[in-house]
């Protein structure tokens, strides 16, 4: 049963009040324990394949019955990433959990939400409130019986470049359940690390080098026109087109620059297919992936590049333990190639955490 209206009532009956001897289990999943054959439904938080990974596997390989519910930009971005991890990953076929027929087959069985819509499974409501984190996530406001579940993954206050900022909610849950990855780190404020980037471009840029640039800033600075800007990530190429069509979940700023021209239209950027089709004269900047830097194009360039102390990778998300990207950050002498090789690593490394994307710049002797 599903309802369009906004969330229920924010004032509680007398008889949802809770009895002596009443409780409410909460038994972790996933990350926290083995999914149980107990669960009802699933609540997908974003695209991010460390929260959703595995959904294909669950719903196509054991016996699993219930419903899934993920919002409608989450689903568009996330058959994106399924289909490039099965492209990507270094197994055979055997061992892969899943194939591109089990994500087709999966897909037509997740249903969709929207912020603010209101649906109860087997007498539990739930509804959803913008996240803040990517396009499409949400934190889920689950009701039982009357008590108030928040749950909610990664979120922000703080409103991007694009996104609007999570939403206040109008009223305490009970409990809340919440991803608590960084949750006791600080982090530097945007405006600081926009510095600390913008500072090694220019850096990069006066020695001949290259760099990924956003494109607004881009335009505001024609002293780097002549320096040719690509991304080479065919993912990256298609979230682009769902970015384009859900301008309506940006921010205010997005959503009045889209009166006069799509922001998600980069006309500075060019793409890169290949590492075949790359003219490496000069300087030049390249966004590519993996972020991981375990292969592809991302692999390639570092590759190419890393032994020259006059060129740059700046990382800008997070990257997992065991990948070449975590390994370069604490900087060591030298590298493993993907021929088994080493070779020395005297290239610049700088790490500054802004998304999942990978930045490579070169610079050249003039």
């Amino acid at each position: 049963m599903a309802s369009t209206g906004p969330p229920p009532s924010l004032k509680r009956s007398d008889t949802s009040l809770t009895r002596e001897g009443d409780q409410l289990i909460i038994t972790p999943l996933g990350a926290g324990n083995e999914v149980g054959r107990s669960c009802v439904y699933i609540l997908t938080l974003c695209f991010h394949l460390d929260h959703a990974a595995s959904l294909p596997y669950f719903l196509e390989k054991t016996t699993f019955k219930g419903r899934v519910f993920m919002t409608h930009a989450t689903k568009a971005i996330y058959k994106l990433f399924l289909s490039d991890y099965v492209k990507v990953s270094k197994v055979s076929v055997e061992d892969m959990l899943y194939d591109e027929q089990d994500i087709l087959r999966f897909m037509d069985k997740i249903e969709v939400i929207d912020f603010h819509q209101t649906l109860e499974v087997n007498g539990i409501r739930f509804w959803c409130y913008t996240a803040g984190h990517v396009l499409g996530a949400a934190m889920f406001m689950v009701d039982i019986a009357g008590v108030r579940v928040l749950y909610t993954g990664d979120y922000s206050r703080k409103e991007d470049r694009h996104l609007r900022a999570a939403e206040i909610l109008q009223f305490s849950p009970d409990i809340c359940i919440i991803e608590s990855t960084y949750g006791v780190q600080l982090h530097q404020p945007r405006n600081v690390r926009e510095k600390r980037f913008t500072d090694v471009i220019h850096s990069t840029i006066s020695q001949g080098g290259c760099v990924l640039i956003p494109d607004e800033y881009w335009s505001n600075h024609p002293e780097l026109h002549n320096i040719p800007l690509y991304y080479a990530s065919p993912l990256a190429k298609r979230c682009m087109a769902v970015y384009r069509t859900y301008i309506n979940s940006m921010n205010e700023r997005i959503c009045n620059q889209f009166a006069n021209s799509n922001p998600f239209d980069f006309k500075h950027i060019s793409t890169l297919k290949s590492i075949e089709n790359f003219n490496d004269v000069g300087p030049s900047v390249v966004m590519a992936s993996p972020n991981g830097l375990q292969s592809g194009l991302s692999r390639q360039l570092f590759e190419t590049w890393c032994s020259d102390k006059k060129n740059a990778c700046v990382i800008l998300g997070y990257v997992v333990e065991g990948t070449l990207a975590k390994t370069i950050i604490n900087e060591p002498k030298e590298v493993t190639l993907m021929n088994g090789l080493t070779a020395p690593l005297n290239m610049q490394v700088h790490y500054i955490s802004f998304s999942l994307m990978q930045i490579l710049h070169r610079q050249v002797c003039s």
